[in-house]
């Protein structure tokens, strides 16, 4: 039985054999001096990022999402949400009172892969034909409503109602979309449909809408983190802080998208970088891309894994020599990490062995120890770097408390990801308190929440315009301080 708080230890009687699996994979184990050499890397990424002239181009966008405020308690009306980041995606309704969500509706809908891949505008067309659809079904025709659009794909954002796509992802690449605003593109498609009475205030990423969630849920929220299939992290920043963010502004603070999981991309963390590291990305659909994430994330967890075992049968230290199907990608899952890893946690081996088995492999008890102690060792080693980077935007902030919101499937099931955040960053920040909150659907809410945002803005700001905090106007728009 292993402590999900502590670091794995290695059961095994033979002390020779212990010995060399150690030594193996000792490159997972990270040193202090690495550790400290990761913040630093960090720190110094995160300010090229925000500079107006930097003297190199930072892995980390460092996103101005233009989002300056939170859900305060005065959210009054109706608000859409539209989601999309993968085959499928949602149309949402939201009413709120005094604050409060008080009803919500939500529709699925499947993008079929002729749209992911074909022209760009068929499928914004298709969104607005399914928001259609959607109002029509729902009898919410007859008035305005205000759209909040979550576009969890790579992108600048000029305005919290202008988003320039920069690269598709995941399984969409559709001609004529990157580089232009996917705002205009869905404003087009809602316009051309007819009859549709919606305008599109605000765009975001799912990373972000897990923030304003957060701060519906807990005002203290200032940090927002997605762990699942992938990785990122937003926070409150000063906005005297965004150098690039060109001219006079009176907002004080703004939601800043990181886009952590392409840090290293540029080769700044390849000092961590392990064989395996590398044989993974290697493999993956975008080579020497999302580095950051490649090292922990839900869509290479389960290959990472896969990966060390296969070394350690070719050494004859696992299985008796033998491979199996360790030798194919995609044949151990991160779930099946997250299962042996509960299996450890328990005292149990029972599910570790049907996962071993599952790959071919036929395993005795010290097998079974190899197994738990290498899925120990590379979810440690993640929650090590993603706590790491959450201290040092604790300690940035300086807030007397900060909740963090955290939306994910590896947050959620993987046995070993909170409680041993909890205890690292606690360690790695002494002093700062905070509290880590699952958030189910930043993406959902959190979207309709930055439509109602966008809305107070509107009405206290004027000007007519959907969004009034413009990208980089000279003179900036004065309004009180934000209440963040």
């Amino acid at each position: 039985m292993s402590s999900m708080t502590e670091f794995p230890v290695l059961f095994i009687g033979d002390e020779h054999k212990k010995e060399k699996v150690k030594q193996i994979l000792s490159p997972l184990v990270l040193t202090k001096s690495q550790q400290q050499e990761v913040s630093s890397v960090f720190l110094d990424e995160m300010r090229l990022g925000l500079a107006s002239s930097p003297e190199r181009k930072s892995s980390l966008l460092m996103e101005n999402t233009f989002i300056p405020e939170l859900p305060d308690g005065t959210e009054n009306g109706e608000y859409l949400a539209l989601d999309l980041g993968g085959t499928n995606f949602r149309v949402m309704y939201v009413k709120m009172k005094d604050g409060s969500i008080t009803e919500e509706i939500v529709d699925y809908y499947h993008v079929p892969e002729e749209r992911r891949l074909g022209p760009g505008a068929e499928l914004f067309d298709y969104l607005a034909e399914c928001l259609g659809n959607f109002i029509k079904k729902r009898k919410l025709g007859g008035r305005n409503l205000q759209l909040g659009f979550t576009f969890s794909f790579p992108m600048t954002q000029k305005s919290l109602d202008v988003g320039i796509l920069l690269s598709w992802t995941k399984s969409f690449n559709c001609p004529g979309v990157v580089g232009e605003d996917a705002v205009k593109m869905l404003s087009d498609a809602i316009q051309k449909h007819g009859g549709l009475d919606i305008t599109v205030t605000a765009v975001l990423n799912d990373t972000t809408g897990t923030l304003v969630q957060g701060a519906y849920m807990d005002k203290r929220c200032a940090l927002g983190m997605i762990l699942g299939t992938g990785s990122n992290g937003c926070y409150i920043e000063k906005v005297e802080n965004i150098e690039k963010w060109h001219g006079k502004h009176q907002e004080a603070e703004m939601i800043v998208d990181i886009e952590w999981g392409a840090f290293g991309d540029n080769g700044v963390l390849d000092f961590i970088k392990t064989s395996w590291d590398r044989a993974v990305d290697s493999k993956s659909l975008l080579v020497k891309s999302f580095t950051f994430g490649k090292y922990f994330a839900g869509k290479y967890l389960g290959d990472l894994y896969r990966e060390i075992l296969l070394t350690l049968s070719k050494e004859g230290l696992f299985c008796s020599g033998n491979i199996g199907k360790l030798d194919t990608q995609g044949a151990i899952t991160t779930t099946d990490v997250s299962n042996i890893e509960r299996d450890n946690m328990q005292g149990d081996s029972e599910t570790t062995r049907k996962v071993i088995e599952g790959v071919g492999l036929t395993c005795d008890e010290e097998d079974l120890y190899i197994a738990q102690y290498v899925a120990g060792l590379i979810s440690y080693r993640g929650v090590l770097l993603v706590s790491l980077l959450t201290s040092i935007l604790l300690v940035r902030m300086e807030r007397p408390h900060c909740t963090v919101a955290i939306d994910g499937s590896l947050f959620q099931y993987h046995p070993r990801f909170r409680p041993l955040m909890e205890r690292l960053i606690a360690e790695f920040a002494p002093g700062r308190p905070f509290n880590l909150l699952l958030v189910h659907d930043g993406s959902g809410k959190g979207s309709a929440l930055a439509a109602s945002i966008a809305e107070r803005l509107q009405k206290r700001l004027g000007k007519g315009k959907a969004n009034p905090l413009g990208g980089g106007s000279s003179q900036g728009v004065p309004h009180p301080s934000p209440q963040i």
